[in-house]
């Protein structure tokens, strides 16, 4: 049996924090390690994790592609699992994660995300999440979207083999936003890279501050820019929502 560990990289998210907790406590089967990777919260994050039972180490350096190397480097289980502090699990998540990663020809892979919350599924980004997983590489890597290479994004809670990550060379760190893009297409050398057809609960925050449409605006943005190679500016465009 395959052993996972569910990586959280995680920065001031006392708020959203505890509904993805009680999530993770109902996880069955469950996974052999949670690490919650703090950035440097000034609110109660850390204290709300190890209250929960998990492992909750202080990454050295903050922005969540340095926060995902650092966990990946502690983590015990040769699958992870990158989850936002502010997303639902399937309940057999870990069972999904397993039998997915047993195929060899799969390199990364992630679940579909739901974007919800108090009101609701907000279905039109819900929708254009799931559709910029094929356009935005048909757009922006042609090449690698004849081979049938997806771009997934951190709301999909992303799966791999901890030993591909590391030769890699894992996150680029000085991406601030867009780090997952980056790591579907150095993962594609090993394997496909697939979205599977079950949800995962993500909160609709950015939504609700914003709005549909400048949020979605907003996505394509960004990664109409980290395409063209701006990346070192993308935060600039993607303001914390907490």
């Amino acid at each position: 049996m395959t052993a996972v560990t569910i990586l959280i990289p995680a920065l001031n998210e006392e708020k959203a924090l505890p509904v993805t907790l009680e999530n993770l406590s109902t996880l069955d089967p469950k996974p052999e390690q949670i690490l919650l990777i703090d950035g440097g919260s000034e609110d109660g994050t850390c204290e709300l994790g190890r209250q929960a039972g998990l492992e909750v180490l202080v990454s050295p350096t903050t922005g969540r592609g340095a926060q995902i190397n650092f966990g990946v480097s502690k983590a015990k289980g040769p699958v992870i699992c990158v989850l936002h502090a502010d997303s639902r699990l399937p309940v057999d998540a870990v069972s999904e994660i397993r039998k997915t990663m047993a195929d060899i020809n799969v390199a990364l892979a992630s679940f579909t995300p739901r974007i919800a919350g108090p009101i609701g599924t907000r279905w039109g980004t819900t929708f254009h999440n799931y559709i910029k997983t094929w356009y935005a590489p048909l757009l922006m890597r042609p090449w690698l979207f004849v081979k049938g290479v997806r771009l997934l994004f951190g709301d999909h809670a992303m799966f791999f083999r901890r030993e591909q990550y590391l030769e890699v060379g894992g996150c680029d760190e000085d991406i601030m936003i867009m780090e997952e893009a980056d790591l579907c297409i150095k993962l594609a050398r090993y394997g496909k890279i697939k979205m599977i057809p079950r949800w995962i609960w993500t909160s609709d925050r950015r939504i609700a501050a914003w709005g549909p449409i400048k949020a979605n605006w907003v996505y394509f943005k960004v990664g109409i820019m980290w395409a063209f190679g701006a990346r070192e500016r993308l935060s600039k465009h993607y303001p914390d929502v907490r």
